[in-house]
C-alpha cells in the first residue's frame, strides 16, 4: 500500500506493523554491515585457494566499497520514484545473486564480479532501510528508538562480521562467508514482501535526471577510489590526486546542477540547516577515526600479538557491545537533555577512548587490557554520538527528502571509514618506519620489513628461531609506538566535531517534532 507523505500539521495513526518492520529492516542492515567486514577473515584462505594477483586482490577488497559509494545517491532517488520497498527487494535479489556467484567462484574475476554486485545490492538496500523507517515511525520518540536500533545494528554488524566469519571460515572455508547471505536474504525477502509498506516521495515526479546520475556516479567513484589509492600509494603518487581532482570537478558540477532542479536527485539544500550539517559532520569525522582505529587495532592483534583472525575479532568485541548498550540508552538521554549536550558529550567520550592508548603509553607498556578499555570507551561514545547524529539528521529532513538524508548519512559512514584508513593508516605506516631501528638484514629483506608490520611478521616467520622472534618483537614495538599517535589524531577529529556541535546546534533543539 502506498503511504502519502505525512502532513506536518497533524499526527497520523501509528502503523501497527511498525515493530515487525523494524525487525525486518534490522535484519537487512545486519547482513549488509557484516558483509563489509566478513571478507577480512575469509580473504587469506580465498587468496590461498584462487591465487589472485596483486591487482586482483586489490579489486576484490575495494570493488564492494566503490560500487556502494558510487550508487548511494542514485539508489536513494530511485527508491523515491520507483518505490522504496520495491528497491529494497530488488537489492536483496541482486545481493543473493552475487552471493551465489561468489559461492561457486573458481577464478578471481568471478569474486570481483560478485563483490561488485554485492556493492550494487547494498547501495539499493541501505538508504531504503532509513527511508522506510522514517515513513513507518511517525511518532518522534518511537522514531528515535528505531534509529537507535538502526545505529546499534549497523555498528555491531561491522564488528561482529569478523567473529562470525572466523567461526565459519575455519570450519567450512571461505565460500561459507558468502553462503551465509542466502538463507538470511530469503527470510528477509519473504517477510518483507508480506509486511513492509510501499512508499514514494511526493517530489519523485518529472523527468529522470540522467546527467545527474552520471555526474554523481563518476564523482563518487573517483572520490572513493582516490581516497583508497591515497592510502595504498601515499602522497607522492599522482594517481590519487588525479582521481580526487576528477571527483572535485564532477561533484561540483553535480551540486550546482541539483540546486537548479525542481526535483533533484539529491536535496543538497539540506546542508543549509545547521542541525543537518552538524549531524553529518558528527558522523563523518568520528568514522574517520573509528575506521582507522579498527583497522590498526586488528593489524596490531594479528601481527603484533600473534592472534588468529578469529581471536582478533573476538578481542574487538568490547567496542560493539559498548556501542549497542550506549545506542539503546541514547533516546532516553535525548528526551531528558538538549541534543547538543548529548551529542557533544558522546563525541567527547569517544575522543577520550581514542586518546587513552597514547596516554597510557606515556606511563607503561601497552597490552590488550589497555586496548580493551579504550575500545569499550570508544564504543560507548560512538554509540551515543552516531545514534544522536542519525536521529538529528533524519529528523531535520522533511519527509519528502528522507532518501537524500539517508544517502548522505550512508555516504558519511562509508567515506569516513575509507578516509580514516587512507590518512591515519598512512600516518601510522610512516611512524612505523621511523620507529624501526637499523636492521641487521640484507637490503630486500630490510625493505620488506620496513614496508609494513604484516611483511615484518611474514619475514620473522620465514627466518624462525630467536632471530625471527627478535625481529617480530622489534617490529611489534615500532608498530605499537606508531598507532597510538594516530589514535590521538582520531580523538582530535572527534573533539572538532564536538566543538562544532556545541557551536552550531540550537540550544533548544529536541527530537520532539513530527515532520
Amino acid at each position: 500500500m502506498n503511504h502519502p507523505e505525512r502532513n506536518p500539521m497533524h499526527t497520523p495513526a501509528l502503523d501497527p506493523r511498525r515493530w515487525i518492520v523494524l525487525a525486518i529492516l534490522s535484519g537487512s542492515l545486519l547482513l549488509i554491515s557484516m558483509d563489509t567486514t566478513i571478507l577480512n577473515v575469509a580473504f587469506p584462505s580465498l587468496v590461498g585457494d584462487l591465487r589472485p594477483g596483486a591487482v586482483q586482490q586489490l579489486w576484490i577488497i575495494d570493488v564492494y566499497a566503490l560500487a556502494l559509494s558510487g550508487l548511494l545517491v542514485t539508489a536513494g532517488a530511485l527508491g523515491d520514484r520507483w518505490g522504496r520497498k520495491r528497491l529494497l527487494m530488488a537489492g536483496f535479489g541482486i545481493f543473493s545473486l552475487a552471493s551465489l556467484i561468489a559461492v561457486f567462484s573458481t577464478e578471481a574475476w568471478h569474486v570481483i564480479a560478485a563483490r561488485a554486485l554485492l556493492g550494487i545490492g547494498g547501495a539499493a538496500i541501505m538508504p531504503s532501510t532509513v527511508s522506510i523507517l522514517r515513513t513507518v515511525f511517525t511518532d518522534a520518540k518511537e522514531r528515535a528508538f528505531a534509529l537507535a536500533v538502526w545505529a546499534a545494528v549497523f555498528g555491531g554488524g561491522m564488528a561482529f562480521g569478523p567473529v562470525i566469519g572466523g567461526l565459519l571460515v575455519q570450519d567450512y572455508g571461505w565460500h561459507s562467508a558468502f553462503l551465509l547471505n542466502l538463507p538470511v536474504a530469503a527470510v528477509i525477502v519473504a517477510a518483507g514482501l508480506r509486511y513492509l509498506p510501499e512508499s514514494r516521495s511526493a517530489r519523485s515526479a518529472g523527468r529522470w535526471d540522467w546527467w545527474g546520475v552520471g555526474q554523481s556516479i563518476v564523482g563518487m567513484l573517483a572520490l572513493a577510489g582516490g581516497i583508497k589509492q591515497l592510502g595504498k600509494s601515499g602522497i607522492a603518487d599522482p594517481l590519487p590526486w588525479a582521481l580526487l581532482l576528477v571527483a572535485a570537478v564532477a561533484l561540483t558540477v553535480f551540486v550546482r546542477r541539483q540546486l537548479t532542479l525542481d526535483n533533484p536527485l539529491l536535496q543538497v539544500r539540506l546542508f543549509a540547516k545547521p542541525a543537518f550539517s552538524v549531524a553529518a559532520t558528527a558522523i563523518f569525522l568520528p568514522m574517520v577515526g573509528m575506521g582507522a582505529i579498527l583497522f590498526l587495532v586488528t593489524q596490531w592483534f594479528q601481527y603484533g600479538e600473534g592472534y588468529t583472525p578469529l581471536q582478533a575479532g573476538v578481542r574487538l568485541l568490547p567496542a560493539p557491545l559498548a556501542l549497542i548498550a550506549a545506542s539503546m540508552v541514547s533516546p532516553s538521554l535525548m528526551q531528558r537533555f538538549a541534543i547538543r549536550h548529548v551529542l557533544g558529550a558522546g563525541l567527547v567520550v569517544l575522543a577520550a577512548g581514542m586518546a587513552l592508548p597514547w596516554t597510557l603509553q606515556q606511563f607503561t607498556d601497552l597490552g590488550y587490557p589497555a586496548f580493551a578499555a579504550a575500545l569499550t570507551v570508544m564504543g560507548a561514545g560512538a554509540g551515543i554520538a552516531t545514534t544522536v547524529a542519525s536521529v538529528t539528521l533524519v529528523s531535520a529532513a522533511p519527509a519528502a527528502d528522507v532518501s537524500s538524508a539517508a544517502a548522505i548519512e550512508e555516504t558519511c559512514y562509508e567515506l569516513g571509514s575509507a578516509m580514516g584508513v587512507a590518512v591515519l593508516g598512512s600516518t601510522a605506516a610512516v611512524l612505523y618506519r621511523d620507529n624501526l631501528p637499523a636492521l641487521d638484514l640484507d637490503g630486500p629483506t630490510a625493505a620488506a620489513v620496513r614496508d609494513s608490520v604484516g611483511e615484518a611478521a611474514h619475514t620473522a616467520e620465514r627466518l624462525g628461531g630467536s632471530v625471527g622472534q627478535a625481529l617480530l618483537d622489534t617490529a611489534s614495538q615500532a608498530y605499537t609506538l606508531a598507532i597510538t599517535p594516530a589514535f590521538l589524531l582520531a580523538g582530535g577529529l572527534a573533539v572538532v566535531a564536538a566543538a562544532t556541535t556545541w557551536s552550531l546546534i540550537p540550544r533548544d533543539l529536541r527530537p520532539t517534532e513530527n515532520h
